[in-house]
């Protein structure tokens, strides 16, 4: 396939359908100080000579051990195909490889979706396109910017990855939006060294009840991953699954159940994990028909927790952000009196718009929101800014700092590594209640070891600031 070559599957059918008609971890609660909130442009994407620095930014962007926050961007760059960047949170940026570098774009281009950090510190994400066959590849890269390219699909095995997940196994679980043995697409598993086993391929079932063309896993409840599929299902209008660890599939619901699709339809994003429940968008429907916000538990129970009307906004194409202090946020690809919105949504249902985007500061933020452990928010918009190009920004609510473990579980004993914003001086750490010893490596670091005797809970990490803790529950393994 050419770099000029793009998937017959629609980039939005939200927004198209907008167009058409008028887009098992618990997570403790951290105390918010009272803050308006303030929004800031850190970064203006195409800042260099011919992008060199890329353009269209997506995916959420994940904080390192460094501190700085890492992602992709879908162009532009060295050789226009996109590339792998880390930020500071002050906006300086690095960009650390530019795709197709490799003849014939053997290594990939056009990343669809951004980065996770695996248990060893390596980077893993997919690229949509290119790779040896044409049809994306799954990639790892050094946080000094090495890539290896661990997997290249050939249709048969999926077609345009979009995003991965790193099970407790230490396998990593993801789905691409088309290919197959249907071409509906597939849910994968792959080992660290690259060997992939398609696990389910969508539309198997008569009349695609199972959905088609997923967006993407989260590890759920009870050990299982969970997704939505933009299209198919009962109604023919996206769904909500659940698959096993080893491909056995069940959509749990099926959008446009209820009268005029007043629960919503066409869900683009992914979900998000709050308590035992999961929390996505669709993109159209609802009673406005521009998108709604849903519960749904493990089991399918849905329930709609706002329909977005035209003063809001339009059309989410991204999952929520679960914040630490319990409250959900995201984006709106269009609308809100301008170009997209900002908003935060309480597990109840209350919404409250938070940013309005004009162009030059942004406008279509179509990617999932990121919390920093310093408890600002970040995100990202595809297309303007000062350059045109995209931007990076920073959404300041009050939320308090907290620290992150990684891995987020593992047995007595084993090496534990501890985010953090402003570490330096740590003068104590536990595990849930159980104390650990430990070294300080940076102001954005802590190296620990999950002491003996210590239960599952969460990690405080004492500070001459203050008492920090963890934003989920660590889970210590027999």
């Amino acid at each position: 396939m050419s770099k000029q070559q793009k998937s017959s599957r629609p980039v939005s059918w939200g927004v198209q359908a907008i167009l058409a008609s008028t887009v098992g971890v618990i997570w403790p609660v951290i105390t918010a100080q009272s803050a308006q909130a303030s929004f800031s442009t850190i970064y203006n994407f195409c800042a260099l000579t011919n992008c060199t620095d890329g353009e269209r930014a997506n995916g959420a962007l994940i904080q390192s051990s460094d501190g700085s926050l890492y992602g992709t961007t879908a162009a532009a760059g060295a050789n226009e195909s996109g590339t792998v960047f880390k930020i500071t949170v002050d906006g300086s940026l690095t960009t650390l490889y530019s795709f197709c570098s490799e003849a014939n774009c053997t290594d990939g281009f056009a990343p669809g979706t951004g980065l996770i950090q695996g248990s060893k510190g390596d980077f893993f994400g997919t690229t949509s396109q290119g790779g040896a066959n044409g049809a994306g590849t799954v990639f790892k890269i050094s946080p000094s910017g090495t890539l290896t390219t661990l997997h290249s699909f050939d249709t048969t095995d999926g077609e345009y990855p979009n995003g991965l997940v790193q099970g407790t196994n230490g396998e990593f679980y993801g789905t691409t939006s088309e290919g197959g043995t249907t071409g509906a697409g597939t849910v994968f598993k792959m080992t660290s060294d690259g060997e992939l086993t398609t696990l389910y391929s969508f539309c198997s079932q008569t009349a695609c009840v199972d959905g088609s063309y997923p967006n993407g896993l989260i590890h759920g409840p009870h050990g299982d991953y969970y997704g939505t599929t933009s299209d198919g299902g009962a109604s023919n209008h996206g769904t909500v699954f659940k698959v096993t660890a080893t491909g056995a599939e069940t959509a749990i619901y099926s959008f446009c159940a209820q009268p005029n699709c007043t629960d919503g339809e066409y869900p683009y994003g992914g979900l998000v994990q709050g308590g035992s429940d999961l929390y996505g968008t669709t993109s159209a429907g609802g009673s406005g028909n521009f998108g709604t916000a849903f519960k749904v538990t493990s089991a399918g129970a849905l329930k709609t927790l706002y329909s977005f009307i035209e003063t809001d906004g339009a059309s989410p194409q991204a999952a929520l952000l679960r914040a630490t202090n319990g409250d959900l946020y995201g984006s709106l690809f269009l609308g809100g009196t301008g170009d997209g919105t900002l908003f935060k949504l309480t597990p109840s249902g209350r919404f409250t718009k938070l940013h309005t985007f004009d162009g030059a500061d942004g406008y279509r933020p179509g990617t999932p929101l990121s919390q920093d452990t310093n408890g600002d928010i970040y995100g990202t918009t595809s297309e303007g800014g000062a350059n045109g190009g995209g931007t990076i920004f920073r959404l300041s609510l009050g939320i308090a700092p907290f620290v992150e473990a990684q891995p987020a579980s593992a047995k007595a004993g084993a090496h534990v590594k501890i985010l953090g914003s402003d570490l330096t001086g740590a003068t104590s750490v536990t595990f849930d209640g159980t104390p650990a010893t430990f070294t300080v490596v940076s102001a954005s670091e802590i190296s620990t070891s999950v002491p003996n005797g210590a239960a599952s809970g969460v990690i405080e990490v004492i500070t001459p600031n203050g008492t920090l803790k963890g934003n989920k529950t660590f889970t210590v393994k027999p």
